[in-house]
Parts: C-alpha cells; structure tokens; sequence
C-alpha cells in the first residue's frame, strides 16, 4: 500500500479567553449558551480504532507469562494501562471493535481477514470502555458465525456493542444507557467491505453508510426515549490526516438533515479534524486507539482520546470538546543476536503522552522527542479544520 507523505504541520495557537468566576458558574464553553439551573450533565470519552495485529497478540502472551494473569496465555492489561486513568474518568466511555474475535485460544489472524482473541473484550472493559461500536469494513470478515460470536463474548464481559446484530430482530435495536439520569443512545454505520460483501439474506448483520437509515435509526432511538444520540461511523480514506470529500459531504448531511447530536469517525488510523459543523462537534477521526501495522508509519501509532462534556441548557445540550493525545510504543526491529539501543522501546504498550511528558522519570532524549512530536502533530492534526478558532478544543486536564 502507497502512503501520503504526512504534512508538516505548524503548531496551533491557542487563544485563552479568561471568564469571571460568576459567568463561568452560568455559562458553558459556547458562546451565548444558557447551562440549565439544575440541569443534568455527563462526560464521553471516545478513542480511535481497536485493531489487534498479531505483533499485539504475541506481546500479550509475554505480558501473560510475566504476570501470571489473563486467560489462555493472554494478558492484555498491561498493553492497555496506560490509557485506563483517562477512560475510566469517563461517565460513559465508547471504544470501536473494529474486527471479529475468535476462541480464547486460537486461531488467530491478521490483515486482511482480522480473527482476535476475545481476551481483549476483557481487557477494555477493565480500562473503563462501556460500550462499543461494531460496524467495520471487517465485521464480516469471518462471516454471521463470528458476528454472533463477537457479540456473544460482548455480552459475557458486560461491553454494550451497536452496529452489527445475531437476528434481524436484534438488528432493529438501539442501544440506549442511563448516563448520570440522560438517556444516551450509541449508534454505528459503516461502508461496506469490497473483500467479504455480506450476503444479501443477511444484509442486516451490520449497519451500512446511508444517510436515510441513519435518519431511520435516529428516529427509532428518540422514540424509544434517547435524549441525546451518539452517531458512530466508519469512513474515510485509510492514512489521510484530512477528511475525503465524501466524509465532509456526509458530515454536512447528518449534522444539518438530523438531530444527531456527536459523530465520532474511524477507519483512517491516523488523526484527523475534530470540527464544530452546524453547531455539532464531528471528530473526523480519533486514530488508532490500539494497532501495530505491519509497516508503521509513525502516524499509525498516533491516536486521540476524544473528550466531551454534555451540559443540559434550555434549548437542548451544550457540548464542550478536549482531547488526549495517545502513541502506541512499538520496540525496535533488530536482528537475531543484537541488542536494541540502549533506552529504546522494550514492549509495545498504548502511551498517554501528556502523563509521560509530566513525569518523564529517566527517560531518554530521543523517547521524549518521539513524544513531544506526537503531541504536537496530533495538535495540528486535529486543530486543522479551524476549531481553535473559538469552538475551545483543548486538551483535556485530568486535575479537571
């Protein structure tokens, strides 16, 4: 596969508007926004794409001899760590499980025709995830067989899961949760994959991009009481920091033409845009929250962790965006026999970057660069569609 070369991406200025501690008290982050006396609120957290590639699988059988835990000599928690303050900070937390799991011990397989282990279900329910979507170009890559089995394991781990069903009863459901008194409802679309096509008897097993059935399932969801809906989906050109035209288009679509409250993107591994259209936040893409491509490129191991705040007002729901930048540390290649350098990356474990910059400890120079450059990239990256400019994107604080 050809990749774009990565833009060089200046740093964003960020302007700081400083409010009285009075107007603070009544007033959210949108200008002119009326918080409800009393009225209810919650936290999101959203991350970019769950991709478990055999490097990943190998590194969770070492963890699992060093701390004895897991299940069938795996152990993911430790790959996973890094990132479980800031999602269990969360009142509701969304992961995206892009790829089928399989049977605690294996067969296990990589691109192009993903089959992971189920361990991993566990592994994000431990770091604080609720609930998932699973509308993927790969959700059909092992048939309705994995489908079902996928959302089965879901299930015996207590992760909600929405974009893919067993039944087309189940189909026609909407995930809805209590979230601090608010019922919030999670749905998920995808493209259709041009490898696996599903069947057309069983064209319901998971949800396609369509603007219409997006409407549809909008509808069904308020019907059945969601005060606000979460829209999770599947788009995009593969390794491109910039949305494609077609995700742009549809942006304009749902955040216009329905009452779609957050869009949360993947599918492109790297970071793109997080824009505030039609009054709506869309995070083109958050990245890979976890992956290790067969060919990193340094942008694939980049991620964020999307932060929104839903603050009850008198017209509806006020919603502020931050974000946390992750990286993925991936040990050098080196050959049998050698040693890596010294200080380099050991193991491959999913890094928050502004923790590690906060307390560096003895960390080389050269590890702390790599990290500076993520921070500053993904700031590029996700600022690149003009949100610094007054719509308050910043990054999250975890003292607030």
């Amino acid at each position: 596969m050809t990749f774009r070369k990565s833009l060089r991406i200046g740093r964003s200025l960020t302007v700081l508007v400083a409010l009285g501690g009075l107007i603070a008290a009544c007033t959210s982050g949108s200008p002119g926004a009326q918080v409800k006396p009393g009225g209810r609120s919650f936290t999101l957290a959203a991350a970019g794409d769950v991709l478990i590639h055999p490097e990943l699988v190998e590194q969770a059988a070492k963890d699992a001899e060093k701390t004895g835990e897991g299940q069938a000599g795996l152990d993911f928690g430790p790959l996973m760590a890094g990132v479980k303050p800031v999602i269990s900070k969360a009142d509701l937390a969304i992961c995206h499980m892009e790829t089928p799991v399989g049977t605690p011990k294996g067969p296990f397989e990589g691109y192009p025709e993903f089959l992971v282990p189920p361990q991993i279900l566990t592994t994000l329910k431990d770091v604080g995830y609720d609930t998932c979507s699973t509308a993927s170009n790969h959700t059909y890559d092992h048939g309705l067989k994995a489908v079902k089995r996928t959302l089965d394991a879901m299930d015996k781990v207590g992760l909600g899961h929405t974009g893919s069903a067993r039944t087309p009863q189940e189909a026609e459901q909407i995930n809805i949760r209590d979230v601090n008194g608010v019922k919030v409802a999670h749905l998920s679309f995808s493209w259709e994959s041009f490898l696996n096509p599903t069947p057309e008897k069983e064209r319901w097993a998971f949800n396609r991009m369509s603007t219409d059935e997006i409407k549809k399932a909008e509808a069904r969801a308020r019907k059945k009481g969601a005060e606000v809906v979460i829209l999770s989906v599947h788009w995009g050109l593969e390794h491109y920091n910039e949305p494609s035209l077609p995700q742009l288009e549809l942006a304009e679509r749902i955040t216009k033409e329905t009452g779609i409250d957050l869009v949360i993107g993947h599918h492109s591994h790297v970071v793109q845009p997080i824009q505030k259209l039609n009054g709506k936040w869309v995070a083109y893409s958050l990245g890979n929250q976890v992956a290790r491509h067969s060919s990193p490129t340094g942008l694939t191991e980049e991620g964020a962790i999307g932060w929104f705040e839903f603050r009850e007002t008198a017209d509806g729901w006020d919603v502020d965006a931050r974000y946390r930048t992750t990286l993925v540390d991936i040990p050098p290649e080196v050959e049998a026999g050698d040693k890596a350098p010294e200080g380099a990356v050991e193991e491959h474990r999913v890094v928050d970057v502004q923790q590690v910059l906060d307390s560096p400890g003895d960390l080389s120079e050269d590890r702390l660069a790599r990290y500076r450059l993520a921070a500053d990239r993904t700031r590029g990256f996700l600022h690149n569609r003009g949100a610094p400019r007054g719509d308050g994107l910043e990054q999250l604080s975890l003292g607030t």
